[in-house]
């Protein structure tokens, strides 16, 4: 179902189509409207127009059909309370916490990342209405257990030249993890098929066939023992970004990751951990705008923080 809505130009309207529309239909952002008019859903004068550039005269009959969306995909705007480690008009980076998904997904509504994004810049929801709906914004994901940093886009525009720039593999992803496991050597590299598991589909697992290639280096930062745990912390670099790969690929050399139950076993716990010890500590990327390589970094959380502070004793 769309809504339809009918104007006749008048000269203060007159000029470039987003601009008339814009001042017509002040409750939508401008970027909606172009999205609209490059989809096909403006007429002018009874015929379909898809510039938005296209100048509009006085007297000029406008159709606009906005598509209505099922009460199913809005997303509720919530309070927007994550640190920001750098925010433009482009694009910002938040510091995520653990335990925050990030994006809404069934049965997963509410308290995700764009659930606050919403609430913070209402027009997203309208900026990136239709297939990016329930994504706006988001180039790329942490786990839930995750946290560190996460690069959003404010505007379709960056959005496209962000997600081209990790799809292209044009950016730096730097991640600490504390492992239970006592390593083998000091640095190593990882070159695998990632796939689903084969029996347990909630699972990835390295495989040999039908999966996607995965490129992970680390190096071993410090080792301990403590309380009879043999604690690694490593430095991780992906170079591809699958989903579980540090997880998948620290596993498969003998060092899961501490709080990891799905790829560490039993043993993988440690006093006060409740989640698994994996932290998006810094991220590179080209600016969308300029093309300036701009690197972040995210300050440790308290859990990471404390046990690594123990192994430095």
């Amino acid at each position: 179902m769309k809504k339809r809505h009918n104007f006749t130009a008048t000269a203060d309207v007159s000029g470039r189509l987003d601009r008339a529309l814009a001042l017509l239909l002040p409750d939508y952002s401008r970027t909606y409207l172009q999205n609209l008019i490059k989809n096909g859903n403006v007429l002018v004068n009874g015929n379909v127009t898809s510039q938005p550039r296209f100048a509009v005269q006085s007297g000029m009959t406008l159709t606009v059909e906005i598509p209505e969306t099922p009460e199913e995909n809005v997303i509720p705007a919530e309070p927007f309370e994550f640190d920001i480690l750098f925010e433009d008009r482009h694009f910002l980076v938040i510091d995520k916490p653990a335990g925050v998904v990030v994006h809404p997904a069934p049965g997963n509504r509410e308290r995700t990342i764009v659930n606050a994004l919403i609430g913070r810049y209402p027009s997203m929801a309208q900026d990136f209405a239709g297939e990016d709906s329930q994504r706006p914004g988001i180039v790329h994901r942490l786990d839930k257990d995750t946290s560190g940093c996460l690069a959003v886009a404010k505007t379709v525009e960056a959005k496209f030249k962000l997600g081209s720039a990790f799809a292209d593999r044009k950016t730096g992803k730097t991640y600490l993890a504390i492992c239970r496991g006592v390593p083998r050597q000091v640095t190593g590299e990882l070159k695998t098929l990632i796939g689903r598991h084969p029996v347990n589909r909630q699972k990835m697992a390295i495989v040999e066939r039908n999966g996607k290639e995965a490129h992970t280096a680390y190096k071993i930062l410090a080792h301990k023992i403590i309380d009879n745990i043999p604690l690694t912390l490593a430095e991780v670099r992906i170079f591809t970004g699958r989903t579980h790969q540090i997880r998948v690929h620290m596993s498969s050399i003998g060092l899961p990751i501490i709080g990891d139950d799905v790829y560490g076993n039993r043993n993988c716990t440690f006093p006060g951990v409740t989640r698994q010890l994996l932290h998006a500590w810094k991220l590179s990327l080209p600016h969308p705008e300029t093309g300036d390589m701009m690197t972040f970094t995210s300050p440790l959380p308290e859990d990471f923080q404390r046990i690594k502070e123990l192994m430095n004793k």
